[in-house]
C-alpha cells in the first residue's frame, strides 16, 4: 500500500487498485477506486461542492476528517468510518486470506462487475433505496435489486439508524444486500467504485443530501390541490364535461390529466385532431375555471411515427447490442427515445413545445419513464452515455431534464413533471414521482405507505400514488368503495393528492385504439362516498397554507414533507419500527387505515402532548393508544401548542 496526501485528500495505490478518499460536502466523505490504475473524473449527478478537510498519515494508516466525519484507511486497504469519533461503518473481507477489500471481476464488455462489503450490525435499521412494494419499512434483511421497472424506482441511497447516509454513486444495475451477515453493494457493470458516506441524524443527512444532489424547486401553489385523472379521457369534450361538473358541484380541481393514446401515433407527440379538435380552446376553458392541464407522454416510438426516421438516423433512439431496437411491444413493436443524448432532448422538446405547451398545456406526465422494456435486459441497451447496465439508472433523470431545460428556456417558472421513475438529483428538475401501476387492494395501500416513507429518505420530496390503486378496482363493490375512502384519506396527507386508475375493465369505444376505463370521479363510488370524498378535497384545500410552508422548507433545506416518525424523533427507538404512521410536516401525525373493516387504529405517540383532530381530546406522548375510527373518520394528531390549521 502506498499513500499520498494531496490537496486535503488521501490517494492510494495497492495491488493494481488506485483510489481516493476526499471530503464531499458537509460531514461527508467520498471514496473512489479503480482496478485499472487510473481514476475517472466522473460525478454523475452530484452537484459541485467545496469543503474543508484535513488529511494526514499516522504510521501505516491514512486519516481524513471533515466536520463530524472521519475515515481511517489501513495498510491492507480496509476503511473504517467514524462520526463524532464513534465507528459507524467498516469495510469487511469475507475470507481470512487472499481477498481484496473491494472485489472486481472483468466482464465481456470490458467493464467491471464490482462489489464492496461492510460489517453488519444487528441493531442497525435501513431506509431508502427509492420505492418498491416489498411490504418492508425497515429494509434490514432485504436484498434490493438496483434497477428500474414499473412500480419500482431505484434511488441508490440509504439512511442508517446508526447515524449515517450511504450514497452509491454508480448508475449501473446491481443489487444491495442489507443482510444480517453483511451489507454489500454490487454493480453489474462499472469503470470504478464510487460511494459517499454522510454523517448525521435524519434531518442533517437529508439537508446534506439535498446539497449534494440538488434541491427541489418550490412546488407551484396549484399543484398542492386535487388532481383528477383516470385511464382514460378519450375526447376533449369528456375532459371539459368532467371539469364543468366539478365546477357546478363547488369542488375545487387543481389539475385535469389527459392520459395516453390521445396522440396520432406513438412518437408523434401531438393530439389526434379527430378527438381533440381544439386543444387550445380546451386549455383556455380549463384555465378560466382555475384548472391546469397535464398531458401524458411515453418514450416509445415506432416506424409509423412521423419522427421515427429522423430520430433513428440521428442516433436519438436507444440501440441494442443484440437484435432489434424494438425493445417494448405495445400495439406493435416500439423503440425508445434516448434522453441521455442532448440532441434527443432538444428535438423532443421542440415537438412537445409546439404541440402541447404552445397549445396551453401546463405540465407533462412522463409515463414508462424507466424505460419499460421486455425482457428486462439492461445489458442489451446502448445509450448515448454508455451501456444500459452501466448507466441505465440515469434514464429518468435525463428524461425529466428534457422538460425542465425546455421549460426554463421558454421562460416558465412553475415546472412540475409527473414521472413513473427518477434517479438521484431528479428532484431539481421538478420531478414528481408516483409509484406506478399498483393493485387496488388494502395490502397495496399498506405497501405504498412504507414505500413512500422510504422514498422520502432519498432526497426526492415530491411523491404520490394512484389514489385507489391502478388496476383491479370495481367501483360497484363494497370492498373498493371502502378502499377508495381509506386511500383518499391517505392521499390528502401525501405531497400530492391525485385520483387515478383503470376501473371496471374497459368500456370500448368504436375506432379508438386504447379504450377508457370505468368512471373515476368523486361521484363514481356512491352517494355516501361522494359526500365523504368531497369533504376530503375541501380539507386538502384548507391544508394548502400548511403544505406550502413545508414544501418551501423541502425546497430550501431538503426536509421532506412526508417523513418517517424517526425523522423528527431520532432518539426514540420505537419510531424506527413505525411503517404505518408518519409525520406530515412538523406538526401533523397521520396514521392511515390499511385493513378492510378496520375500526381500531393502534397509534404510537412520541414525546410531548398530542391533540386528536376528530374530537380535540388530548393524549400524552411516549405510549400506544387504540383509536376507534368510523369509515368517514381518519386518525390524525396535532402537536399541542402549534398553530396548525383546524382539521
Amino acid at each position: 500500500m502506498r499513500f499520498e496526501i494531496k490537496e486535503d485528500a488521501i490517494y492510494f495505490t495497492r495491488d493494481g487498485e488506485v483510489g481516493k478518499l476526499s471530503a464531499c460536502g458537509k460531514d461527508s466523505i467520498r471514496f473512489q477506486a479503480s482496478p485499472t490504475g487510473q481514476l475517472i473524473d466522473q460525478d454523475w449527478t452530484l452537484m459541485p461542492y467545496k469543503v474543508q478537510a484535513k488529511a494526514w498519515l499516522d504510521g501505516n494508516t491514512a486519516i481524513i476528517t471533515t466536520g463530524n466525519m472521519s475515515a481511517k484507511m489501513y495498510e491492507n486497504g480496509r476503511i473504517e468510518y467514524y462520526r463524532n469519533e464513534k465507528r459507524i461503518l467498516s469495510e469487511k473481507c469475507d475470507l481470512a486470506f487472499g481477498c481484496g477489500i473491494r472485489n472486481y471481476h472483468n466482464t465481456a464488455s470490458g467493464l467491471w462487475s464490482a462489489w464492496v462489503t461492510f460489517e453488519a450490525n444487528a441493531k442497525e435499521h435501513f431506509y431508502g433505496l427509492g420505492h418498491e412494494a416489498t411490504g418492508c419499512f425497515d429494509l434490514k434483511g432485504c436484498t434490493i435489486d438496483l434497477r428500474h421497472v414499473n412500480a419500482k424506482c431505484t434511488i441508490p441511497y440509504v439512511y442508517s439508524s446508526l447515524g449515517y447516509g450511504f450514497l452509491w454513486n454508480m448508475p449501473s444495475t446491481g443489487n444491495c444486500q442489507l443482510g444480517n451477515n453483511r451489507t454489500r453493494w454490487v454493480s453489474d457493470s462499472t469503470r470504478q467504485v464510487d460511494y459517499v458516506v454522510i454523517g448525521g441524524n435524519p434531518r442533517e443527512t437529508s439537508e446534506t443530501l439535498a446539497n449534494l444532489t440538488g434541491h427541489a424547486p418550490a412546488m407551484p401553489d396549484w399543484a398542492m390541490g386535487f388532481w383528477q385523472c383516470k385511464l382514460r379521457y378519450e375526447t376533449q369534450e369528456q375532459v371539459l364535461d368532467i371539469a364543468r361538473r366539478y365546477k357546478e358541484l363547488g369542488i375545487p380541481v387543481s389539475v385535469m390529466v389527459i392520459d395516453y393514446f390521445h396522440w396520432t401515433e406513438q412518437g408523434d407527440y401531438k393530439f389526434d385532431p379527430k378527438y381533440w379538435p381544439n386543444p387550445k380552446m380546451m386549455a383556455e376553458e380549463l384555465h378560466a375555471m382555475g384548472i391546469k392541464l397535464m398531458v401524458s407522454m411515453w418514450p416509445t416510438i415506432n416506424e409509423k411515427s412521423e419522427n421515427y426516421r429522423e430520430m433513428l438516423d440521428n442516433n436519438m433512439l436507444i440501440r441494442t447490442a443484440r437484435g432489434s431496437n424494438r425493445v417494448f411491444d405495445f400495439y406493435g413493436p416500439q423503440a425508445e427515445i434516448d434522453p441521455t443524448n442532448p440532441h434527443t432532448r432538444e428535438f423532443v422538446w421542440s415537438k412537445l413545445k409546439k404541440n402541447y405547451i404552445d397549445q396551453g398545456v401546463d405540465c407533462l406526465w412522463f409515463d414508462e419513464a424507466e424505460p419499460e422494456i421486455h425482457p428486462e435486459h439492461f445489458d442489451n441497451l446502448i445509450l448515448y452515455l454508455g451501456r444500459g447496465d452501466e448507466v441505465g439508472l440515469l434514464y429518468p433523470y435525463y428524461y425529466s431534464q428534457l422538460v425542465y431545460d425546455g421549460m426554463k428556456k421558454d421562460g416558465k417558472e412553475d415546472i412540475i413533471t409527473l414521472s413513473r421513475c427518477a434517479y438521484l438529483g431528479a428532484q431539481r428538475f421538478g420531478t414528481l414521482v408516483w409509484s406506478g401501476d399498483i393493485p387496488s387492494t388494502f395490502e397495496s395501500l399498506s405497501d405504498q405507505i412504507k414505500s413512500g416513507l422510504n422514498m422520502s429518505m432519498c432526497g426526492i420530496p415530491w411523491w404520490t400514488t394512484d389514489i385507489g390503486g391502478f388496476y383491479g378496482g370495481d367501483i360497484e363493490s363494497d370492498y373498493f368503495r371502502e378502499l377508495i375512502i381509506r386511500w383518499f384519506q391517505y392521499g390528502v396527507f401525501c405531497p400530492v393528492t391525485r385520483l387515478h386508475g383503470s376501473r371496471n375493465g374497459h368500456d370500448r369505444t368504436r375506432n379508438i385504439i386504447e379504450p377508457t376505463g370505468g368512471d373515476n370521479e368523486l361521484w363514481s363510488f356512491g352517494e355516501k362516498n361522494f359526500e365523504i370524498l368531497k369533504e376530503l378535497v375541501l380539507l386538502r384545500n384548507r391544508l394548502q397554507p400548511y403544505i406550502k410552508k413545508h414544501m418551501n422548507k423541502a425546497s430550501a433545506l431538503g426536509i421532506p414533507v412526508m417523513r418517517p416518525m424517526f425523522f423528527d424523533y431520532p432518539e426514540d427507538e420505537i419510531c424506527y419500527l413505525l411503517g404505518e404512521q408518519y409525520m406530515f410536516g412538523d406538526d401533523i401525525l397521520f396514521a392511515p387505515i390499511t385493513r378492510q373493516g378496520q375500526t381500531i387504529k393502534n397509534v404510537y405517540l412520541p414525546e410531548g402532548e398530542w391533540i386528536l383532530t376528530k374530537d380535540h381530546s388530548v393524549y400524552a406522548g411516549g405510549q400506544w393508544y387504540e383509536i376507534p375510527v368510523q369509515i368517514s373518520e381518519f386518525v390524525a394528531f396535532i402537536k399541542s401548542g402549534t398553530d396548525t390549521i383546524e382539521l
